[in-house]
């Protein structure tokens, strides 16, 4: 007798058609408990007249012999049964489903078609789509939340939940999941989002936090290092284990669909039954699960994390839970919930609902539906202006929601998220200006002081009263471990009257013999963590540009002269260590002197100038004769303001009929103002330049065929989470270029989709295959037109057409900028409407917009310059 190693040696190296056998010996022994055994004799005879079916036959032959089975008989395969029975008899109905699921997948890919809704009836054993919970498959997250009522359906949800342990479903967020991404309204995106959270806060508060986590497509913020770290595999290896797939079958929907989460939810979808039943997903187990994955570390814990995953897909009840636990897994949710969207949702959250137990106030519902549109909109905008406040000061769920939760949107959760110590706040941006004549214009009237535009990297390092340091980048990633050089050289930097601080400044590589600066390229060369302080070979100079915390006190609210007096006045110079950044203080009347100071930057390496706002009042000895200063008294701080919102309301519409908008001087963490403007040495250049994300290309012709040619190329829309196709260029690449871009977006590979993202906005000729977004390339053009084929900033210019460019050509990967700095569709419409602002000037032309309204593409003026260079 042969040994059963022996007997799966011989199977796995010849297989045999007995699997139908084997399927009918599993299925029949069930109905053999009930029904009389028929004779051996005919048993072998109807065996073999199986084994000489088709697949497909076959499987109609027992689903109608499944049939006649009745309910009870048929029920005993399910999980219940199976769990209970011994592991022999477990690993016997394993197998048997994998040979059920491997005989379909051979079938259909042999078909090579999806199944029709009758094949699916006849083929299928038992949905695992059929335990969703009919409550929530059908509640109306999209209404106006003014319209929709939570109390509705709490009560029921509850009863479920709790025969499941008590917390809120994953299936809750699949829902809203399926219904945003069903819409590209950003109103319908926000009201769905601000619905699904109002049923969390009134029917389980403890499941908001995961839910907003999972919401927003993480797990933590920045500065907590906590990463799935999973690869392709891992999510490949657990679809083929609990779908069923072979490696064949999982390739080819990948290819159709292009995305991970699609691919789950068709390989669900086709999955004919499942021998146990799949435990309920919450919410809380689905985060709580993501936490263990990212915590396991060490020997084994890619064996662990490999079975995490697989809980996580069995767990999933239904094709669409599948698609966002793998969207989840694989990082990339794409329902374009940004994380402005997500507080949005909160902040109006918390003005219609409160869990129960909490007494703050909350906004009347027959009031609001009362109000018209402008008037709703500023009730809104007052509360989602507090949150805003909170989450840039302390961008952290974990402190934010729980803070919401217990005194909702007031002036003691500003308190509560306020400043703290080691927790990066999210840095203030720049405006960009396209030259120093219009950057006068701008801060006409106003004090101002130009720094050198480093560069090199922005750093925020904290201190606190015991020498602890942290260094912080301007995503909020941690950098202390990158430059232990600059942690050892606080204490020698802080004065004697300092404890503790939070200062800002651009790292950047220098030679410290001669204090000669180094490009940004160099700094890159640089460890990113554990670096030997005694083997640092790139070193670097901290140029300190201001100060945002000292000794306990937030300075946030102060004008820009005066932290920057604090910050040279308590801190101390080291030569080629720390320093200041080089800086001028000048007014709109110095235009000479800020353009020698611009011509001495660029000549020492820097990128340009910075430009700042030093006091929030204008200079009346500045002002033209008869022109009164703004009024700017008030800051508009939530915790400082004591106007009312109506008062508030007024300013700003006063400030509106102004030439000028009224600047103030302060730190407004995660806003881009024009207190703050941005000169760069490529932005002094006759030729504007934007920043775009490649995202599609075709296959190219001629000599080109081999590679993507032309480029499709998209902006952002930060409102709506999407990307808006601006143009496709084939100008300025190289052949070198070419073949490493070709490499990178292989057709099929991990950097491509079938088809088109929802989250990209385009309905023009469809390219060969889409691009992953993740990098930025810095585009010229020779002019921008409004566009009967691009949609990107429609709205903004015309109701009717998007604006594109003309003759774009390739510059340069942007290799310092991330998919989420790229350009914007408002910043798309400001440079149109500067172009027609210079043209109106210049040609006397009026407001007739150049070119005849057409893209290259449209004007047949798509041709390349082969001698460009990368």
């Amino acid at each position: 007798m042969e040994s059963p190693s022996k007997r799966r040696k011989k199977n796995d190296s010849k297989p045999t058609p007995a699997t139908h056998g084997s399927l009918d010996f599993f299925f029949r022994k069930q109905a053999q408990q009930s029904l009389a055994s028929p004779s051996s004799t005919s048993a072998q005879d109807q065996s073999k007249s199986e084994q000489s079916l088709s697949d497909e036959e076959l499987a109609r032959k027992l689903q109608e012999e499944w049939a006649r089975e009745d309910e009870s008989q048929s029920q005993r395969i399910n999980v219940g049964e199976t769990s209970a029975s011994s592991d022999s008899a477990y690993r016997n109905e394993r197998d048997a489903e994998e040979s059920l699921t491997d005989t379909l997948a051979k079938s259909d890919s042999e078909a090579k078609a999806v199944p029709s809704e009758h094949e699916k009836a006849i083929l299928g054993l038992q949905s695992t789509a059929s335990d969703g919970d009919a409550v929530t498959l059908t509640i109306p997250f999209d209404q106006s939340p003014l319209v929709f009522n939570p109390s509705t359906y709490v009560p029921e949800l509850k009863r479920q939940w709790a025969k499941e342990g008590g917390d809120a479903l994953y299936a809750l967020l699949t829902r809203c999941f399926f219904l945003v991404n069903s819409t590209q309204s950003r109103i319908k995106i926000v009201d769905t989002l601000v619905n699904c959270l109002r049923v969390i806060i009134e029917s389980d508060p403890d499941s908001l936090l995961p839910a907003v986590w999972l919401a927003t497509n993480s797990i933590s913020p920045p500065y907590i290092s906590l990463e799935l770290g999973l690869g392709g595999s891992a999510i490949s290896k657990a679809l083929k284990k609990v779908c069923g797939l072979d490696s064949a079958g999982l390739k080819t929907l990948y290819d159709k669909h292009g995305d991970a989460g699609d691919v789950a939810f068709e390989a669900k979808k086709r999955q004919s039954f499942t021998l146990r039943k799949p435990k309920p997903l919450s919410i809380k187990s689905a985060y709580q699960t993501l936490v263990k994955i990212a915590n396991s570390k060490g020997h084994g814990s890619v064996e662990q994390k490999q079975r995490l995953v697989e809980r996580l897909l069995q767990d999933a009840r239904g094709p669409e839970e599948s698609r966002y636990i793998v969207r989840t897994l694989v990082q990339h949710l794409r329902i374009g919930a940004v994380k402005t969207t997500m507080l949005i949702a909160l902040a109006r959250a918390f003005q219609l609902s409160r869990p129960e137990g909490a007494d703050f106030p909350l906004q009347d519902l027959a009031s609001l539906a009362k109000l018209k549109k402008d008037e709703l909109a500023a009730v809104w905008s007052s509360a989602e202006e507090t949150v805003k406040t909170c989450f840039a000061r302390r961008p952290n769920y974990n402190d934010l929601v729980p803070g919401l939760l217990e005194v909702g949107v007031s002036d003691e959760l500003l308190l509560r998220c306020s400043l703290a110590l080691h927790i990066p706040l999210r840095p203030m941006l720049g405006s960009i200006t396209r030259d120093l004549s219009e950057m006068l214009t701008k801060l006409q009237g106003r004090d101002f002081s130009c720094e050198y535009k480093y560069d090199g990297q922005r750093a925020q390092v904290h201190c606190d009263e015991n020498g602890k340091v942290s260094i912080f980048s301007r995503h909020l990633e941690v950098m202390t471990d990158k430059y232990p050089d600059l942690v050892a050289l606080v204490p020698e930097i802080r004065g004697d009257g300092v404890s503790s601080f939070i200062l800002e400044g651009e790292v950047v590589a220098v030679d410290r013999n001669s204090g000669q600066l180094k490009t940004f390229q160099t700094l890159t060369n640089r460890a990113r963590k554990d670096v030997d302080i005694g083997s640092i070979q790139v070193e670097v100079c901290l140029f300190a540009f201001d100060l945002m915390y000292l000794n306990g006190e937030q300075l946030l609210d102060r004008p820009f002269r005066e932290r920057r007096a604090l910050l040279r006045s308590m801190f101390i110079e080291k030569e080629h260590h720390f320093t200041w950044v080089q800086s001028i203080d000048a007014t709109s009347t110095d235009s000479e002197t800020v353009l020698e100071f611009f011509k001495s930057a660029t000549e020492i390496k820097c990128e340009g100038i910075m430009v700042k706002v030093l006091d929030n009042l204008p200079n009346p000895d500045l002002l033209p004769p008869g022109q009164s200063p703004p009024h700017t008294e008030q800051l508009p701080t939530p915790k400082k303001s004591k106007k009312s919102k109506n008062a508030q309301e007024k300013d700003t519409e006063k400030e509106k009929g102004t030439r000028r908008k009224a600047l103030l001087a302060t730190y407004e963490p995660d806003k881009r103002l024009d207190s703050w403007l941005k000169v760069k040495k490529d932005y002094a250049t006759s030729a504007d330049t934007i920043d775009l994300i490649p995202v599609a290309g075709w296959h190219g012709q001629g000599r080109k065929a081999k590679w993507w040619s032309p480029i499709l190329l998209a902006c952002r829309n930060p409102a709506t989470g999407s990307l808006e196709v601006v143009t496709k260029c084939i100008s300025g690449f190289t052949d070198k270029f070419y073949q490493a871009n070709k490499e990178k977006y292989e057709q099929g590979g991990q950097n491509t989709h079938g088809k088109r993202p929802s989250y990209i906005e385009y309905s023009a000729y469809e390219p060969d295959v889409w691009f992953e977004p993740q990098e930025v390339w810095e585009m010229a053009f020779a002019d921008i037109t409004l566009s009967p084929t691009y949609t990107a900033a429609i709205g903004l210019v015309s109701e009717e057409r998007g604006l594109s460019m003309r003759f774009p050509r390739f510059l340069r990967v942007r290799e310092d900028k991330s998919i989420e700095e790229a350009s914007t569709a408002e910043f798309l419409a400001a440079l149109y409407r500067k172009q027609e602002a210079r043209v109106k000037e210049t040609d006397n032309i009026g407001a007739e917009p150049r070119g005849n309204g057409l893209d290259a593409d449209e004007e047949g003026l798509d041709n390349e310059d082969d001698e460009d260079h990368y």
